[in-house]
């Protein structure tokens, strides 16, 4: 282990998620209000971007050897053989908000619906992929080398943590709301895991986790702050499983 690299990227790590979950430095300074977007998400899309070029800098002048798995070896056969499950689990979650959150009680405008429910997600699936898989679980992995279950240890850490951080947007909501999206949160975070840790190519858990944020878009539409009961007695399932099956193919190794 290169101790050095290492605590590089641990402290880039904690200072991404502390970035993220913030908004900070952005929020402090700047206020963009355009059309009915929420300002919030200019203040994270930027973030975004900072946070992608002090990553871009550190790994490639104080971690040159570490290993992300942005590449194209293993992407191609990798959508072959996860593409399905991560297509239909984001189909699946669609039609649950979908229906959870009919009837439709707003009319925003394209902008908001293109900011709001895709080209921010794309910066969410990018960073978080980036600090919770590339850079965390293998962290974890290599702290435990000893460990004969080294992977399966990081993977399933990393998905708590990865559930644990999504509490924050659901404080405000009952006991079983919260409990609903750490379990809905940790199967997508093993799915994930997993698929990255089969292929090595970290590409593949942003695509997914982009398609499955993606999923989200009725909310556009929708007054509703939070999660009706019926989408989550759909989704709730539906990640419990593949976070199970995703275990499953991780332990026959």
């Amino acid at each position: 282990m290169n101790k050095k690299e290492m605590n590089a990227i641990s402290i880039l790590t904690v200072s991404i998620a502390f970035m993220e979950l913030t908004g900070i430095p952005s929020v402090i300074f700047i206020n963009i209000k355009i059309v009915d977007i929420e300002p919030m998400y200019f203040n994270l899309m930027i973030n975004f971007l900072i946070i992608g070029i002090v990553a871009y800098f550190v790994l490639k002048y104080l971690c040159p050897n570490w290993e992300l798995g942005l590449k194209k070896e293993g992407l191609a056969n990798g959508l072959k053989k996860y593409g399905t499950v991560g297509v239909a689990v984001a189909v699946i979650s669609f039609f649950a908000f979908y229906i959870g959150l009919m009837p439709f009680d707003l009319k925003p405008s394209l902008f908001k619906v293109l900011i709001e429910g895709v080209i921010y997600h794309i910066g969410v699936a990018c960073i978080e992929e980036l600090y919770i898989r590339g850079m965390l679980l293998n962290l974890i992995e290599k702290f435990c080398y000893k460990s004969k279950n080294k992977t399966l240890i990081a993977i399933l850490f990393s998905s708590v943590i990865f559930g644990v951080g999504h509490i924050f947007g659901v404080l405000n909501q009952s006991a079983f709301v919260i409990l609903s999206k750490v379990v809905q949160t940790v199967g997508m975070g093993i799915f994930f895991g997993t698929v990255y840790k089969k292929t090595k190519n970290l590409w593949l858990p942003i695509i997914f986790h982009f398609l499955i944020n993606v999923s989200a878009l009725p909310y556009c539409f929708s007054d509703l702050q939070g999660y009706a009961n019926l989408t989550l007695y759909i989704v709730v399932p539906t990640y419990f499983i593949l976070g199970i099956g995703s275990l499953m193919i991780i332990n026959k190794d």
